[in-house]
C-alpha cells in the first residue's frame, strides 16, 4: 500500500476541515453576535457581566452533550472505511436516543442549578438578568441534541459542508432577530438583552431542524433512513459510543470548566464585562484549530479502519501543523490589533482597559491551545479517550485552575491573574496529549 505524501495529507486535512471551521466559527458566532448587539446598549457592562455569568454554567453543561456526541464519529468514519453499513444505520438510531435522553436530563439540572447564581457575590441586577438569561438559552439543549447528532454521523460519513451552511444560515438569522428583538424593530418591543437570548434560541432551533431535514432527505444518504426508526433497541452501540463519549466529555468539561470556573474569581463588574469580551476572540480561533482536530477525528479513525499506521501518524500530525501556523497569525492579529477589536464589542473605557491587555495574554496561548485541541481530536481518531481524560485533569485542575485563582486571588492581578492560569493549564494539556498520540500512534 502507497502512502499518501505530507503534501496530500494537508491538502485532504484542510479540504475536510475548512467546512467543519466555518461551522464552529458559526457556533462562537452567535455569541459575538449577541456581545456586539448587547454592547450597543445603555446597559451594556452589566448586561454582557451577567451573559458572562450564565454562559460559565450553561457552557459546562452543554460541553457534556457536545462531548458525548462525539462518540459518534470515529465508530462511523471507521465503518464508512469498512462499508457497515448496517453497523453505521445502528449507530446513528442509538446516538438519536442516547443524545436526546441525555440532553433532557442536562436540561433538567440547568433548571434545579440556575437559581445558585444568586447566591454569589454579584450585584443583583447582574445576576437576576444572568437567571433570567439561562432560562430560555438552556430550552436550546434539546434541539442542539439533534443537530449534534446529524452533524456527527454527517462528519463521520466525511460529509463537512452541510453543517458550515446551516450554520451560516443560522448566524444570518440570529443577526436579523437580534436587530429586530433587542432594539425593537419591525414593530417589536426592544427587548435589550433578552432579546440576544431569544435570537439565539430560535437560531439553535432553525440548525436543528435543518440539519436533521438534510441527513433524513439527502440522495446520499438513503441508504441510511432506518436509523431514523427506533426499533429494535439495544445497549451495546450505545456502550460502543458512550467508551469513546464520555470520557470525550469529560475531557471537555475540564478543559471548560478551567474556564468557566475562574469566572466567579473575577472581581468587579468591568473586569467581568472585559473577560467575556475577551474570551468571546479568544473562542473564534479556538473553534478553528478545533475543526482541524475533528478533521484530524475522521482522517484518523479512517486510517484506523484501512489499519495503515504510517497514513494515520500522518493524519494526526498534519493537523496539528496546520493549526500551529493559524494559531501563530491569530496571536500576532491579536498583539497588533487588541484595541480594536476590543471596542469593537464594548467601547466602555473602563472595560477597554482590562479588556486589551487579556488579547495579549490570549497570543502567549494561542499555539499551546491549537496544539492541545487538534492532538485531541487525533486521540479520539484511535478510540484513545481514557488516559488523555486523566492528562486533562492533571493539565486543567491541578496546574491550569488552582494558578488562576493564585494569580487572581492571592496576586491579587485580578483577570489578567486568571488567564495567566490558562497559559499554564494549556500547556501542560498540550505536552501530555501530543506524548500520548505520539506514543499510542506508534503502537496501533
Amino acid at each position: 500500500m502507497q502512502n499518501l505524501s505530507w503534501r496530500k495529507h494537508i491538502f485532504q486535512t484542510l479540504s475536510l476541515a475548512i467546512p467543519v471551521c466555518l461551522s464552529n466559527v458559526g457556533h462562537i458566532a452567535v455569541d459575538l453576535a449577541d456581545n456586539y448587539f448587547i454592547g450597543q446598549l445603555p446597559e451594556k457592562t452589566y448586561g454582557q457581566a451577567a451573559v458572562s455569568l450564565a454562559g460559565a454554567l450553561y457552557i459546562m453543561i452543554l460541553v457534556l452533550l457536545i462531548g458525548v456526541s462525539y462518540g459518534l464519529t470515529p465508530i462511523v468514519a471507521e465503518a464508512n472505511a469498512q462499508n457497515k453499513k448496517d453497523k453505521i444505520i445502528s449507530h446513528l438510531k442509538h446516538s438519536f436516543i442516547q443524545n436526546i435522553s441525555i440532553s433532557i436530563l442536562l436540561f433538567v439540572l440547568l433548571i434545579f442549578t440556575a437559581p445558585l447564581l444568586h447566591q454569589l457575590d454579584r450585584p443583583t441586577e447582574v445576576t437576576d438578568l444572568a437567571v433570567r438569561f439561562l432560562n430560555v438559552v438552556m430550552l436550546s439543549m434539546i434541539p442542539l441534541s439533534v443537530f449534534f447528532t446529524c452533524k456527527q454521523f454527517a462528519e463521520g460519513m466525511s460529509d463537512t459542508k452541510a453543517a458550515m451552511f446551516i450554520t451560516i444560515g443560522a448566524n444570518v438569522l440570529n443577526i436579523l432577530l437580534n436587530w429586530i428583538l433587542v432594539f425593537g424593530n419591525w414593530g417589536f418591543a426592544p427587548m435589550g438583552v433578552m432579546g440576544a437570548c431569544w435570537a439565539t434560541f430560535i437560531a439553535r432551533c432553525f440548525m436543528a431542524l435543518a440539519m436533521f431535514m438534510y441527513v433524513f432527505y439527502a440522495p446520499r444518504y438513503k441508504d441510511y433512513r432506518a436509523g431514523f426508526h427506533f426499533k429494535n433497541f439495544s445497549w451495546q452501540p450505545i456502550k460502543e459510543q458512550l467508551r469513546i463519549g464520555i470520557p470525550s466529555a469529560l475531557m471537555f468539561v475540564l478543559e471548560v470548566a478551567s474556564f468557566s470556573i475562574p469566572t466567579l474569581f473575577i472581581p468587579g463588574t468591568s473586569q467581568l464585562a472585559a473577560h467575556r469580551v475577551s474570551m468571546g476572540l479568544a473562542a473564534m480561533t479556538y473553534m478553528i484549530s478545533s475543526g482541524l482536530g475533528a478533521a484530524a477525528t475522521i482522517r484518523v479513525g479512517h486510517f484506523l479502519g484501512l489499519k495503515n499506521k504510517i497514513d494515520l501518524r500522518r493524519a494526526g500530525f498534519s493537523a496539528m501543523i496546520l493549526a500551529l501556523i493559524f494559531m501563530f497569525l491569530a496571536a500576532v492579529i491579536f498583539i497588533v490589533f487588541r484595541f480594536k477589536l476590543t471596542s469593537f464589542f464594548n467601547n466602555d473605557p473602563e472595560v477597554l482597559k482590562y479588556a486589551a491587555p487579556l488579547l495579549f495574554i490570549a497570543a502567549a496561548f494561542q499555539l499551546f491551545d491549537g496544539a492541545q485541541v487538534t492532538v485531541q481530536g487525533a486521540l479520539r481518531g484511535i478510540k484513545d479517550t481514557v488516559v488523555p481524560g486523566f492528562i486533562a485533569f492533571f493539565a486543567y485542575w491541578i496546574i491550569g485552575l488552582p494558578a488562576s485563582w493564585y494569580f487572581c486571588t492571592v496576586m491579587n492581578l485580578g483577570v489578567q491573574g486568571v488567564w495567566f492560569g490558562f497559559i499554564l493549564g494549556l500547556a501542560a494539556a498540550s505536552a501530555g496529549f501530543l506524548w500520548r498520540f505520539n506514543k499510542q500512534s506508534s503502537l496501533t
